[in-house]
């Protein structure tokens, strides 16, 4: 007796076989981006440039979905509890890498909760200063000022413990100059009290000021990159202006939860890099001033892991203690 072939059956066959779609490609269903960062950071920016892309190379709807609560630790938790069928996924920054130094305890484990697939590039930070309350034009007069004033002026990052913070530590190690830390909730709430004149200076990435900039809200006194940016052809480096230790990169990568196919972060992966190999993403990031060069997925994990050990010699190195 023959058994009838029914559409069930083919499909049972196909998964065995391993030829069988994963059930998102299957579906209409929006693929959610946690970010764990507020609106108008520099990774906020970034990804709603890349929205429309992704959104084609995937062949889903993409949904951004800000999460900065906790420093971002709230929207990292819920990726790490997603389920792993490319549903969620995540844009994140250095900030990950720095968590387990900062926090004795964590609501999940970096990275081993979590499927790096991709690490896309970088941002360019910059320290900048409201110009009606500090005169600096440049960091040499910025590093005299704050010797002159030492521990009278204050500066202002997206949270304690973020790269903007360790940022804007790493220049005051190693000047030797005091300042308060004034710790927000996100990047956006703390370029406005920059603005009003609430803090007087603060490391930023370039996304999130540019427009500042050009509207003289806002100086920049020196890049935190190895060498200038297009975007900024007239802005220095802190090496450049005889500071040469003082460098510190703000990269982005696409992550996934624990336990995410091969096969499944692999298609993100290709996607990712059609996105950003996109003319209008292409020109996005190069109007916000972005390095972008997509690394292999095999580098992902590795380079978390570097990462994290590298964050953690900083973090001692400024005594940066871990609550």
């Amino acid at each position: 007796m023959t058994t009838p072939i029914t559409r069930r059956s083919l499909l049972l066959a196909l998964a065995g076989a391993g030829l069988c779609a994963p059930a998102l490609a299957q579906s209409d269903k929006p693929i959610r981006f946690i970010l764990p960062n507020a609106t108008g950071s520099g990774v906020d920016a970034i990804t709603r440039a890349a929205q429309p892309a992704l959104a084609k190379a995937l062949g889903h709807p993409i949904v951004v979905d800000n999460q900065p609560g906790a420093g971002g630790i709230v929207g990292l938790q819920q990726l790490a509890r997603s389920a792993p069928d490319g549903a969620t996924l995540g844009v994140v920054s250095n900030n990950v890498v720095i968590f387990p130094s900062l926090f004795k305890t964590l609501p999940f484990d970096m990275p081993g909760d979590f499927t790096p697939i991709a690490v896309v590039g970088s941002t360019p930070m910059l320290l900048v200063v409201n110009p009606g309350k500090v005169p600096a034009t440049n960091a040499k007069e910025l590093i005299a000022l704050l010797k002159s004033r030492s521990g009278e002026l204050n500066f202002g990052s997206g949270g304690n413990g973020t790269i903007l913070h360790l940022a804007t530590e790493t220049l005051l190690d190693e000047t030797g100059t005091k300042a308060r830390h004034i710790p927000y909730k996100g990047v956006g709430p703390m370029v406005t009290d920059l603005m009003g004149g609430q803090i007087d200076f603060g490391a930023v990435s370039l996304p999130s000021v540019q427009g500042h900039l050009k509207s003289g809200a806002l100086r920049a006194i020196a890049l935190f990159t190895p060498q200038r940016v297009a975007a900024l052809p007239d802005v220095p480096t802190f090496a450049e202006q005889g500071f040469s230790k003082v460098v510190v990169e703000a990269w982005f990568a696409v992550v996934g939860p624990k336990g995410l196919p091969v096969a499944e972060a692999r298609r993100v992966h290709d996607a990712v890099v059609a996105a950003f190999d996109d003319p209008a993403t292409k020109e996005a990031m190069a109007r916000q001033g972005n390095q972008i060069g997509v690394a292999p997925m095999d580098q992902a994990m590795p380079f978390f892991r570097s990462e994290l050990a590298k964050y953690a010699r900083l973090s001692k190195k400024i005594g940066l203690e871990a609550q």
